[in-house]
């Protein structure tokens, strides 16, 4: 039998590498600048056209290569950061492995113009399916220019895996916001089909965040800071009161790397634990800095995961630094013994001479005084009739037993009303007195229920059980209808009609909200306007960072429209729908779920018959539109079997 195995040529080898350093068009572009920041550049510009797809060009204004370098830069296992298999424990760079260029190379079409400021000309490089094309001297400004054209385009059945452009450019922005947040002082610009998205000078770390995510972020922010021997935490985290009901402000950076870590977030959340609404998740920007060779970034190919030496000292520091910031800062209760701020002297107070306080006493008042307090037993007139008040009387005449008369008396110790004088006749040898005694009490009914006979108007009656399921009856048993869930499948029925019809109808706002979002955000909601308006809202003017709404839906509260639209963007973006249709349908989806009575509303009879009709009438009354169950059957039988 002959010899089956042997090596790869290398053109094989750099495409499934390739597989693995380079998924989309986004990891294109987090190599490519994480190479320019390697390259010690003070501005970065970015250009991208069609998403992606069609170009990625990134200049910098960088150290530069030799004609050498360049040329070794697209060799596989080929870089300058690394010597020896110890310096893997010892990072301070981004790229380390050598494998980014070579990767990029061998799936698309390469242009790279560089020089160093040394070279009185520079070096131009193209390659094409990971083969040289030419390579000659070229004048260019100091600094790197890399262009990736037609990306994955002798690997059809990858670029056909590719999203939809609006998904594809959501993902390098996402990419360009992690590595701009990490390094304030670079400036960064960003132009995607000759139209500038992005325009970021150098700063600090609060003014790139609210540069990035809009200028109401700033309010937003609470500073976090603590330096320790195993760890430096820097950063800010958001306000509870601002927590979205998505991940998408969250970022953890360590060494000034992006990472992801579900342990981290776990430490963070449980410094908010009773500060955030139920299915609300904060904000964060936390920074860390750490001895390299603590971590261990060598266990994921996009290193975005990060293995720590002592993650459990780690999380409590994190988790302790955060509940620290947010009690200083007045956003959490806080136990201070130094200073309480409730007994600081008000301002209006500051300058005004010292009274002492005046205690006014009412000498004439005897707690032990009161009318009517004890007295004896008035005998009641023979032509008034008799009651149950005026019998207790005269039984108690003879007796001449003191009573004591309560001027005040809660409708329950009318229930014990001639007790006294029970005991006072058994005493007294007088039995037969007791007899004419009449008693406060409640009536007793022979029935358990009210009603023990089912009239034929109970038999379709529908009942609400703990604020949360619908009961009905049918001829076969009975129905248990969950009312979140069947009232998301009739609105999302409904709405799927009202964007496919154009016909929905809308309640003008007196006075026109204006929303606040991301530069991010309102290019979603761009891509969404016309359906939305469709279900009834109506836009006025939209900014860069804000929207402003004329008109809303009848079913949606204006308390509801700013939650709803950010469930909607972050649905919209965790879905990556690829057309209209399912574009359409997410829209649907979201906007049902978030509209749908919630569990532990009551609702009136006519609201729960409402329901019961307009959930059979719909398609597909079975299952809500994340195929979840709406309602179950208990027939005769099964009910006879539980007996």
């Amino acid at each position: 039998m002959s010899d089956i195995i042997q090596l790869l040529p290398d053109h094989v080898a750099n495409q499934i590498a390739a597989g693995e350093v380079v998924q989309r068009p986004a990891s294109v572009v987090k190599e490519l600048l994480e190479n320019a920041i390697d390259a010690k550049a003070s501005s970065i510009k970015l250009i991208v056209k069609e998403a992606g797809k069609t170009l990625i060009q990134i200049i910098d204004d960088g150290v530069g290569m030799s004609v050498t370098d360049a040329r070794m830069s697209f060799e596989r296992h080929a870089t300058s950061k690394i010597r020896k298999a110890e310096d893997l424990f010892d990072l301070t760079t981004k790229g380390f492995r050598g494998e980014a260029l070579a990767s990029i190379a061998a799936i698309a079409h390469v242009e790279l113009k560089t020089a160093r400021a040394e070279d009185e000309v520079g070096t131009e490089i193209k390659i094409e399916g990971g083969k040289v094309i030419a390579q000659e001297a070229c004048v260019t400004p100091q600094g790197t220019s890399i262009s990736v054209k037609n990306l994955f385009y002798n690997i059809p059945a990858r670029r056909n895996f590719l999203k939809s452009n609006s998904v594809e450019l959501r993902h390098i922005i996402d990419e360009f916001h992690r590595v701009a947040m990490v390094h304030p002082d670079i400036k960064f610009e960003m132009y995607h089909n000759n139209t500038e998205v992005f325009s970021l000078p150098g700063s600090n770390q609060r003014q790139r965040i609210v540069r990035i995510f809009g200028g109401k972020t700033n309010e937003k922010l609470v500073p976090i800071q603590e330096e320790t021997d195993l760890v430096t935490i820097t950063g800010f985290v958001g306000k509870p009161q601002f927590a979205k009901r998505t991940r998408g402000e969250q970022f953890f950076f360590v060494n000034d790397r992006f990472i992801k870590s579900a342990y981290l977030n776990h430490a963070v959340n449980s410094a908010f634990e009773g500060l955030l609404k139920e299915k609300t998740h904060p904000s964060y920007f936390i920074y860390l800095q750490v001895d390299p060779k603590s971590i261990d970034i060598n266990i994921h190919p996009t290193k975005t995961e990060i293995k720590f030496d002592d993650e459990h000292s780690l999380y409590a520091m994190l988790r302790s630094t955060i509940k620290h910031s947010l009690g200083q800062f007045n956003v959490a209760p806080v136990l201070d013994f130094d200073r309480d701020a409730s007994m600081d002297t008000p301002y209006e107070y500051k300058d005004k001479a010292i009274k002492n306080p005046v205690i006014e006493v009412d000498r004439s008042f005897n707690p032990f005084k009161e009318e009517g307090s004890f007295s004896s037993v008035q005998h009641t007139s023979s032509s008034e009739p008799v009651t149950k008040s005026s019998s207790f009387s005269k039984n108690t005449e003879k007796s001449s037993f003191p009573v004591f008369k309560k001027e005040k008396t809660a409708d329950w110790e009318n229930l014990y009303v001639g007790l006294e004088n029970v005991e006072a006749a058994e005493s007294s040898g007088e039995e037969e007195k007791v007899s004419s005694i009449q008693y406060e009490s409640t009536a007793v009914t022979g029935s358990l229920f009210e009603n023990d006979t089912v009239t034929s108007q109970d038999t379709n009656a529908t009942y609400q059980l703990r604020r949360k399921y619908i009961v009905t009856t049918i001829k076969s048993g009975m129905i248990i209808i969950h009312q979140h869930r069947a009232h998301q499948r009739i609105l999302y029925e409904e709405l799927l009609k009202d964007i496919t019809m154009a016909n929905a109808v809308s309640q003008q706002l007196l006075f026109p909200l204006q929303l606040s979002f991301s530069i991010q955000e309102v290019e979603t909601l761009q891509t969404i306007k016309e359906q939305l308006e469709n279900t009834g809202f109506v836009f006025g003017e939209i900014k860069k960072e804000e929207v402003e709404i004329k008109g809303i839906p009848t079913a949606v509260t204006e308390s509801e429209v700013s939650v709803l639209l950010e469930q909607l963007i972050g649905d919209l973006e965790n879905e990556v729908p690829d057309s209209g249709f399912s574009q359409t349908d997410v829209l649907a989806r979201s906007m049902a779920k978030s509209i749908a009575v919630r569990t532990g509303v009551n609702l009136e009879e006519e609201q729960l018959q409402h329901i019961v009709n307009s959930l059979f009438a719909c398609t597909e009354p079975s299952v809500t539109p994340d195929n979840k169950a709406t309602f179950i059957t208990l027939t005769l039988d099964e009910i006879d079997k539980k007996f």
